[in-house]
């Protein structure tokens, strides 16, 4: 997927979801001023590590400086300006890092056996198991991580929970996501030239794909953070293209299959693209 390698840092001291001298490069390539940068790492911490939010909170708010960019203003008086902590419009000029075995120093030690970073910021977190281990395992795994006696610090940034071996393949979910919903990946099913953990890992992770899904596919619901079932993003790709070729078309739904999930995603898309677009939700009661 040619993503640098970090290397492994189980001894590694000071291991963080922000890895600031990454992100600093990358800001400063980018042609931010020291200041700048100063004041959106800042800005950034701030969100990350607020101790009056929970978990939820915390991933929302670093979610909105991820998406949007950090508002900065470096004097009184001056105009506001942002720093984009991604390049969503160009996903080769960020830069997509791997480290094995990262150590997190809490309230108890816990080691990810991999964490994926975009330009210093994590944002993915994999556990592997062997194959003949279930992949509950793994997400277990996950989740106990995340709570607040072992290192939920750590997950204010992450956007993706990933599980697999290479007999079931790969289940991912978000912060908070319960084990019975972890979702499976499946594409290009006909294809056997690799197991299916790397193959399905190729697929969510390429670059461009993992930063769409990033960027278009992530809902803040009640407290449930969110993330497309397969089909629901499939579904949303194709009524995207219509959408560009100003043609019509249905998604037909089963019951509870996530239809709901679907408009809010489009609908958000579409209005973000076409300033000019309306949308009209009709429902009809039962």
């Amino acid at each position: 997927m040619e993503y640098s390698y970090l290397g492994d840092w189980s001894d590694r001291g000071g291991n963080r979801n922000v890895e600031e001298g990454l992100l600093t490069q990358w800001l400063e390539k980018n042609g931010n001023t020291q200041a700048q940068i100063s004041v959106a790492l800042h800005k950034l911490r701030t969100e990350a590590d607020n101790h009056g939010r929970n978990l939820y909170a915390n991933n929302q708010a670093v979610y909105s400086l991820l998406r949007y960019g950090v508002p900065v203003k470096i004097e009184a008086g001056q105009v506001t300006e942002t720093v984009h902590l991604i390049n969503w419009q160009e996903p080769e000029q960020n830069d997509f890092a791997i480290a094995e075995e990262v150590t997190l120093k809490g309230n108890h030690e816990r080691r990810p056996d991999l964490v994926l970073y975009v330009n210093g910021i994590a944002v993915g977190v994999l556990e592997l198991k062997n194959s003949r281990i279930s992949i509950g395992d793994g997400i277990r795994q996950n989740l106990s991580n995340q709570q607040p006696e072992f290192n939920a610090w750590f997950f204010s940034t992450v956007q993706f929970l990933f599980a697999g071996n290479d007999s079931e393949g790969l289940r991912y979910g978000a912060i908070g996501t319960p084990e019975k919903y972890f979702l499976n990946w499946k594409e290009d099913e006909a294809d056997n030239r690799r197991f299916k953990l790397d193959k399905y890992l190729c697929k969510m992770c390429e670059k461009h794909r993992l930063l769409e899904l990033m960027h278009d596919f992530v809902l803040f619901d009640g407290g449930i953070k969110k993330l497309p079932r397969v089909h629901q993003y499939f579904g949303i790709k194709a009524a995207q293209e219509h959408v560009r070729r100003k043609k019509g078309g249905i998604i037909w739904h089963t019951q509870g299959s996530g239809k709901s999930i679907v408009m809010v995603l489009l609908a958000k898309w579409i209005l973000e693209n076409n300033p000019h677009a309306r949308v009209a939700i009709i429902t009809r009661p039962r």
